[in-house]
Order: C-alpha cells, then sequence, then structure tokens
C-alpha cells in the first residue's frame, strides 16, 4: 500500500496553496492515500492521466446510498460522521447508471444548448445593471460575481432573488468544514425551502426551466418528489458556484499576471477562449466529488482496494506538467481543452455552457466598463474558502478607479 500520506494542515493552509500539495503528491506517485481534515480516509488522485480514467470508470461508484457505510468504516474514532439531509442527495450527481441515465435523460429534455444561448441578452442586461451599481471599492464577489449567476440560476428555478443571500449562506457552511450542526442546520433548512418550491410548481407552474423539469416526461416517466428536491438543490449550487468562483479566481489571476490583463484588455475577442485556460490554471473546483471502489482498482500502478473513498483532484490534475507544459504559467492563447475543471464522463457537468457563457458576458463587460481595475489588498491578504470541494476566495477587494 505504501506510506500513507497526512494532511496534517489541510485546512486552512492547505487552502491556501493547494498546488503545493499537489505537486508533491503528483511527485510521490499518481494515487495516494490521504487524510482530511475531518478524520476521513481517502484516495486521492492528482495526475491528470489517472484521475481522466478515474472520472470515467464505472467500478468508482457515485452511488450515495452505498455510502453511508463507508463514511463510518473510514472515518477516525470519536469523530463525528457529517452527512448532508437525505432529502438533497438523490440527484444525478450521486446516481449510477441506470438511474443517473435515467435522470440526466430528462434534465437533458429541458436544459439544452439552445435554452442556453437564449439567455445571451438577460445575462447581458444582469451584468449592465450589476456594473451600473458599482464604483470605487468593492468586494467584486458580493456586488458582482455572486450576483449575476444567482440571479440567473433563481430567475432559471423560478424562485426569488430575495433569497439569494439565504441560498449563500446555507450553501457556504454546507460547502465547508462547518461543525457537524450547522451542516446539518443548513441542508435541512435548504431541503425545506426547495420541497416547498417543488409543490408550489406543481400546483402553479411557470415558464421557467425548473417548471418544465417538474413536469417533464419521458415516455411516462417523471421525477419524483424525492429526485426533484435533490435536482433543484444540485442546480442552484452548481448553477452559481462555479461561475463565482470562476470569475473571481479569473481577475484574481489576471491581476496578478498584468500582461495577460493587458492581453485581453486588447483583445476581448480572446476572453470567450481564454475561460479554458481560467478553468485549467485556477478552476472553481477543487476535488470532484466523493466516488467509492466496487471492486480493486488500479491506477497508474497503484491498486486502491474496494470499498475505500476516492478523490480526483481536478486542480492537481489541470496542473499536471506531463499534460499541460509550464502548469503554473497563466496563458490566456494556451490551447487548455482538455481541461477537467467540468470533470468527464458520464458526469461531466451539465452546466458548463452556462457557466462559459456568463464568464465570457461577465468579463468582457467588467474590462471594458473598468480597464484600469486593481486589487486593493495585497495578494497575500487574500483567503481562500475553507473548503476541499470548492475552489474560490471568500473576498475580492477591487479598486474600480
Amino acid at each position: 500500500m505504501g506510506e500513507v500520506t497526512t494532511l496534517t494542515h489541510f485546512s486552512p493552509d492547505y487552502n491556501q496553496n493547494p498546488h503545493a500539495v499537489h505537486d508533491e503528491l503528483r511527485a510521490e506517485g499518481p494515487v495516494r492515500e490521504v487524510y482530511l481534515p475531518h478524520g476521513l480516509k481517502v484516495w486521492m488522485v492528482t495526475r491528470y492521466e489517472e484521475a481522466r480514467a478515474a472520472l470515467n470508470d464505472p467500478r468508482l461508484s457515485k452511488d450515495v446510498t452505498g455510502m453511508n457505510d463507508l463514511f463510518d468504516r473510514h472515518t477516525a474514532p470519536g469523530v463525528p460522521r457529517r452527512k448532508f439531509d437525505d432529502a438533497l442527495a438523490v440527484h444525478m450527481l450521486n446516481t449510477d447508471p441506470p438511474d443517473h441515465t435515467r435522470m440526466r435523460k430528462l434534465v437533458n429534455k429541458v436544459f439544452t444548448a439552445r435554452r442556453v444561448e437564449l439567455l445571451r441578452p438577460r445575462v447581458e442586461e444582469i451584468t449592465a445593471e450589476l456594473l451600473d451599481g458599482m464604483s470605487g471599492d468593492v468586494d467584486l464577489l458580493d456586488v458582482f460575481a455572486f450576483p449575476l449567476p444567482i440571479t440567473v440560476i433563481c430567475e432559471l428555478l423560478g424562485i426569488p432573488t430575495d433569497d439569494r443571500d439565504s441560498f449563500r449562506e446555507w450553501t457556504n457552511t454546507m460547502l465547508s468544514y462547518s461543525t457537524p450542526e450547522a451542516i446539518q442546520h443548513a441542508s435541512s433548512s435548504m431541503a425545506g425551502y426547495l420541497s416547498n418550491l417543488v409543490e408550489n410548481k406543481k400546483r402553479d407552474p411557470g415558464e421557467d426551466f425548473f417548471s418544465a423539469l417538474v413536469h417533464a416526461d419521458e415516455s411516462g416517466d417523471r421525477l419524483n418528489d424525492h429526485e426533484l428536491v435533490s435536482m433543484a438543490f444540485l442546480l442552484l449550487i452548481a448553477g452559481h458556484e462555479t461561475t463565482v468562483n470562476l470569475i473571481g479566481n479569473a481577475l484574481l489571476a489576471l491581476l496578478r499576471n498584468p500582461e495577460q490583463l493587458q492581453l485581453l484588455k486588447d483583445n476581448p475577442e480572446l476572453i470567450a477562449g481564454s475561460a479554458e485556460e481560467f478553468l485549467r490554471y485556477e478552476g472553481p473546483v477543487n476535488t470532484a466529488t466523493f466516488r467509492w471502489t466496487t471492486a480493486d482498482v488500479e491506477l497508474g500502478g497503484v491498486t486502491v482496494p474496494e470499498d475505500e473513498f476516492v478523490l480526483v483532484s481536478l486542480l492537481g490534475a489541470n496542473r499536471d506538467p506531463e499534460r499541460f507544459p509550464e502548469p503554473d504559467k497563466l496563458d490566456v492563447t494556451r490551447n487548455a481543452g482538455g481541461h477537467l475543471a467540468f470533470g468527464h464522463g458520464i458526469h461531466y457537468c451539465l452546466g458548463a455552457p452556462l457557466a462559459r457563457l456568463e464568464f465570457e458576458v461577465a468579463m468582457k463587460g467588467l474590462l471594458a466598463r473598468f480597464p484600469d481595475l486593481k486589487l486593493a489588498a495585497e495578494p497575500e491578504e487574500l483567503a481562500w474558502r475553507d473548503s476541499n470541494l470548492i475552489r474560490g476566495l471568500i473576498t475580492l477587494p477591487i479598486r474600480l478607479t
């Protein structure tokens, strides 16, 4: 099995510079056994080739119902096991075929590429409204990077944008190293809210995407209430977390690489394509969600035993020098195709086209309106969120000048 690498300072030190840890793990081997800060033992994959294979290996299950015993078995003694509300767990990211296939087919029926592109004028309108309200020194996450995607996803789900601060609080808690009690309270609050949403859409459907999903029918098959609540949860979190952190991480990277910032300001037509490099360089998701081995699985010469948790480090894979030369260098003209920021295989992110659209519109608008923006803090003063799943800043102080 080899020597165990223990990430004793996984948080917060790890979150401040995970790339250094990934470099160390990658040098030791493609897959290493590690301990997360809340006492859970997992196998972490940090090399690109093995990460891509793991994301598409049917022996690595996403079935959440099979994880409960494993959490008990692999959590250190005396450490409380943390768990989301069951009402939020049964969505397509936590299922295997054929259940996953069935759910994704129903979602794909209403969440089409055409529907996403039709959102462009509304995304542009929201972006312009937010830019109009900005001046002086701001936290860009609060005034721009968060309200843009949460407004879009709230409109898609047909829920009041007035509730967006509650969603932000609940999701930040659920995706962090908060106490088990705080996580349970947040997940229960979210589950209750979304359960009411489903009932409202069943009684009084609107023109929104979620109403269409509630009533979507495929040869007599529909999502049940439990699945709809879980799916609303997945869409709400994935629908804004990815874009919030993509915008924030990208802008910080540009401000720390002024020649790349100038290149985009001089050539705004490069912005849409540059999204792939930002997704590779400092993607919004640190690790893919939990998988577990249903049999012994060999990855790069390392055998992961049956009934073990596997975490695929998307950040680590995207900085693998064997796949991306000079991986620590930001190059907005790089062909970064093939990065794993949105995953790979059957669980590839459904909302990737929406995140790319929102990023393009947001960055074009921001750089055109405020070409002289600057970081209003020293880079080393910035703090990253306390989460092994999400890669994002807590605040991003910007001087708009």
